[in-house]
Protein backbone atom coordinates (compact mmCIF):
# COMPACT_ATOMS: atom_id res chain seq x y z
CA UNK A 1 0.00 0.00 0.00
CA UNK A 2 3.05 2.21 0.90
CA UNK A 3 4.28 2.34 -2.76
CA UNK A 4 0.89 3.12 -4.22
CA UNK A 5 0.39 5.88 -1.89
CA UNK A 6 4.05 7.34 -2.97
CA UNK A 7 3.02 6.93 -6.55
CA UNK A 8 -0.18 8.57 -6.27
CA UNK A 9 1.19 11.19 -4.16
CA UNK A 10 4.18 11.64 -6.61
CA UNK A 11 1.61 12.12 -9.31
CA UNK A 12 0.16 15.36 -7.58
CA UNK A 13 -2.85 15.07 -9.06
CA UNK A 14 -5.38 11.80 -9.73
CA UNK A 15 -8.90 11.20 -11.10
CA UNK A 16 -11.76 9.89 -8.80
CA UNK A 17 -14.33 8.18 -10.41
CA UNK A 18 -17.77 7.60 -9.40
CA UNK A 19 -21.44 6.88 -10.24
CA UNK A 20 -23.94 9.86 -10.34
CA UNK A 21 -27.76 8.67 -9.00
CA UNK A 22 -28.80 8.71 -13.37
CA UNK A 23 -25.56 5.74 -13.88
CA UNK A 24 -23.37 8.20 -15.23
CA UNK A 25 -19.86 7.91 -14.82
CA UNK A 26 -18.29 11.23 -13.11
CA UNK A 27 -14.54 11.63 -13.06
CA UNK A 28 -12.84 15.06 -11.46
CA UNK A 29 -9.10 15.72 -10.60
CA UNK A 30 -8.37 15.26 -6.84
CA UNK A 31 -4.96 16.07 -5.12
CA UNK A 32 -5.53 14.96 -0.89
CA UNK A 33 -3.48 11.63 -0.27
CA UNK A 34 -2.33 10.40 2.95
CA UNK A 35 -1.46 7.60 4.98
CA UNK A 36 -3.36 7.08 8.72
CA UNK A 37 -3.44 4.44 10.80
CA UNK A 38 -2.40 2.42 8.29
CA UNK A 39 -5.31 3.26 5.48
CA UNK A 40 -5.07 5.36 2.50
CA UNK A 41 -7.19 8.40 2.46
CA UNK A 42 -8.63 11.12 0.50
CA UNK A 43 -10.52 14.21 1.46
CA UNK A 44 -13.27 15.97 0.06
CA UNK A 45 -16.55 18.10 0.99
CA UNK A 46 -19.79 16.80 2.63
CA UNK A 47 -21.64 19.24 0.34
CA UNK A 48 -19.64 18.34 -2.77
CA UNK A 49 -21.95 15.99 -5.34
CA UNK A 50 -18.90 13.81 -5.02
CA UNK A 51 -19.63 13.19 -1.17
CA UNK A 52 -23.22 12.78 -2.11
CA UNK A 53 -22.50 9.77 -5.02
CA UNK A 54 -19.55 8.39 -2.87
CA UNK A 55 -21.82 7.69 0.23
CA UNK A 56 -24.84 6.33 -2.35
CA UNK A 57 -22.41 3.99 -4.08
CA UNK A 58 -18.82 3.76 -1.81
CA UNK A 59 -17.18 2.06 -4.89
CA UNK A 60 -14.39 4.55 -7.14
CA UNK A 61 -12.20 4.06 -8.96
CA UNK A 62 -8.98 6.73 -9.34
CA UNK A 63 -6.37 6.69 -12.16
CA UNK A 64 -3.09 8.99 -12.17
CA UNK A 65 0.05 9.10 -14.54
CA UNK A 66 3.35 9.66 -14.32
CA UNK A 67 6.45 9.64 -16.60
CA UNK A 68 5.28 6.77 -18.30
CA UNK A 69 4.19 4.76 -15.68
CA UNK A 70 0.31 4.95 -14.08
CA UNK A 71 -1.42 3.19 -11.64
CA UNK A 72 -5.43 2.61 -11.25
CA UNK A 73 -7.01 1.94 -7.69
CA UNK A 74 -9.97 0.87 -6.88
CA UNK A 75 -12.00 0.24 -3.91
CA UNK A 76 -14.84 1.82 -1.61
CA UNK A 77 -14.62 4.51 0.47
CA UNK A 78 -15.63 4.69 4.04
CA UNK A 79 -15.63 7.80 5.85
CA UNK A 80 -14.09 8.26 9.07
CA UNK A 81 -15.80 10.95 10.95
CA UNK A 82 -13.04 11.33 13.70
CA UNK A 83 -11.09 14.43 14.29
CA UNK A 84 -8.22 12.77 14.27
CA UNK A 85 -8.58 11.23 10.67
CA UNK A 86 -9.27 15.05 9.70
CA UNK A 87 -6.28 16.35 11.80
CA UNK A 88 -4.01 14.40 10.08
CA UNK A 89 -5.38 14.88 6.23
CA UNK A 90 -5.15 18.54 6.92
CA UNK A 91 -1.76 18.79 8.26
CA UNK A 92 -0.83 16.99 5.46
CA UNK A 93 -2.37 19.38 2.92
CA UNK A 94 -2.28 22.96 5.05
CA UNK A 95 -3.20 24.76 2.26
CA UNK A 96 -6.87 23.16 2.82
CA UNK A 97 -6.88 24.75 5.91
CA UNK A 98 -8.52 28.07 4.45
CA UNK A 99 -11.47 26.12 2.97
CA UNK A 100 -12.05 22.72 5.40
CA UNK A 101 -11.46 22.64 9.11
CA UNK A 102 -11.62 19.44 11.30
CA UNK A 103 -14.08 20.59 13.64
CA UNK A 104 -16.63 21.82 10.73
CA UNK A 105 -19.37 19.44 9.41
CA UNK A 106 -18.50 19.54 5.73
CA UNK A 107 -14.79 18.31 6.24
CA UNK A 108 -14.88 14.72 5.16
CA UNK A 109 -11.74 12.36 5.06
CA UNK A 110 -12.63 8.76 3.32
CA UNK A 111 -10.28 5.35 3.39
CA UNK A 112 -9.93 2.53 0.80
CA UNK A 113 -11.25 -0.87 1.88
CA UNK A 114 -11.16 -3.54 -0.40
CA UNK A 115 -8.85 -2.18 -2.55
CA UNK A 116 -7.10 -3.67 -5.30
CA UNK A 117 -4.38 -1.43 -7.47
CA UNK A 118 -2.10 -1.98 -10.37
CA UNK A 119 1.04 -0.42 -11.29
CA UNK A 120 1.79 -0.35 -15.23
CA UNK A 121 4.18 1.19 -17.60
CA UNK A 122 4.28 0.57 -21.28
CA UNK A 123 8.07 -1.00 -20.22
CA UNK A 124 7.48 -3.85 -18.19
CA UNK A 125 4.29 -5.86 -16.47
CA UNK A 126 1.98 -4.55 -14.13
CA UNK A 127 2.34 -5.13 -10.37
CA UNK A 128 -0.75 -5.94 -8.35
CA UNK A 129 -1.51 -4.93 -4.48
CA UNK A 130 -4.57 -5.31 -2.53
CA UNK A 131 -5.30 -3.69 0.40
Amino acid sequence: MEEIYEFIKKCGTYYLATVDSDGQPRVRPFGTINLFEGKLYIQTGKVKDVSKQIQKNPKVEICCFNGGQWCRLAGELVRDDRKEAKVAMLDAYPDLKGMYSADDDNTEVLYFKNAKAGLYSFAGAPKFVEF
